[in-house]
């Protein structure tokens, strides 16, 4: 089953975004409702971005996902049964206010062995508190080492097969990277949890200076760049600024480079068949990451049935 991740602080869905959900049959959606960070001065945690819905969602099954900074999980006088009583009231207050039912809540959360006690304990409370079934993301480095790391009691996981490798000048892509990948594969075999998988079909493009990498720019094009006078293509992922310049709102100083990281189909397909050939089982869903018109640029709309048939 095909579904996706949904990203943006504004619940509306464009035509081209309608069309993909129809076109792949998709039923259910993994929405971001919040962030939970820390309060600049207190060090408290607070919710931010909340999500709000200019549109009606009657159509899909929607799974609230609450992203959790691993700072919040990192502070020692954590009251943790305040945090998921807060956490649980703001889902149940989005979802009365706009008519929605979840019998599945995510928690989307990069826990250290520093915060792990803390992480799992939340989890524990949330469980008893919302009597929702709960996923959680699970990193590569979370499946390979899960004595160390531990596993959340949680009834599924979903793999994030991306953000693998680091943000840097070099010519690799941090945003999947089949070598870096195989190191983690064979480990899924002995994962005692069930997982579903998320896969990337975002893109973004490091922005360099000096050989330092100096911001992320998203929602670059490259037809854009390549049409653009300012910018010459020195290689298949790199763009050097000729003149300097501003687009979209960012300058970029002559001799500038970009680097284009991006999810080709043929990736996708790497992807889904190098995961299929470590199964234990068969995932009930591929989540695909994230839900934007913007991200469609790149693929036919057939693409996401095509990948998860792969397995």
């Amino acid at each position: 089953m095909v579904s996706f991740y949904y990203w943006k602080t504004i619940f509306k869905l464009s035509k081209t975004e309608k069309e993909v959900l129809e076109e792949n049959k998709v039923q259910k959606l993994y929405i971001r409702y919040f962030d939970i960070g820390l309060h600049p001065e207190t060090k408290l945690p607070i919710p931010l971005g909340p999500i709000r819905f200019d549109e009606n969602t009657s159509k899909y099954i929607i799974v609230p996902v609450i992203f959790i900074q691993n700072k919040v999980m990192l502070q020692s006088n954590l009251d943790i049964d305040d945090l998921v009583k807060k956490t649980f009231g703001l889902i149940e207050q989005i979802n009365s206010k706009n008519k929605i039912t979840s019998s599945e809540i995510q928690i989307d959360c990069d826990w250290s062995l520093d915060s792990k006690e803390s992480y799992l304990k939340f989890i524990e409370v949330f469980k008893k508190i919302s009597k929702k079934k709960l996923s959680a993301t699970i990193r590569l480095h979370q499946v390979k080492y899960f004595k160390k790391t531990k596993i959340p009691n949680v009834d599924a996981g979903v793999l994030m097969y991306y953000n693998m490798g680091s943000i840097a000048p070099d010519s690799l892509n941090s945003i999947y990277d089949q070598k870096i990948a195989a190191r983690y594969l064979k480990s899924l075999k002995k994962y005692p949890l069930c997982l579903n998988y998320a896969l990337p079909i975002y893109s973004w493009a490091v922005h360099i200076r000096n050989q330092k990498v100096i911001g992320l720019r998203s929602k670059v094009l490259r037809k854009d760049l390549e049409t653009d006078s300012n910018f010459k293509k020195t290689s298949a992922i790199f763009f050097k600024v000729l003149h300097s310049n501003y687009k979209n709102g960012v300058f970029y100083e002559e001799n500038d480079l970009l680097k284009l990281e991006e999810i080709t189909p043929a990736d996708l397909k790497e992807m889904a068949s190098d995961l299929e050939d470590n199964l234990v089982e068969k995932p009930k869903e591929i989540i695909f990451y994230d839900l934007d018109e913007f991200n469609f640029n790149n693929y036919e709309k057939n693409i996401f049935k095509q990948v998860s048939s792969c397995f």
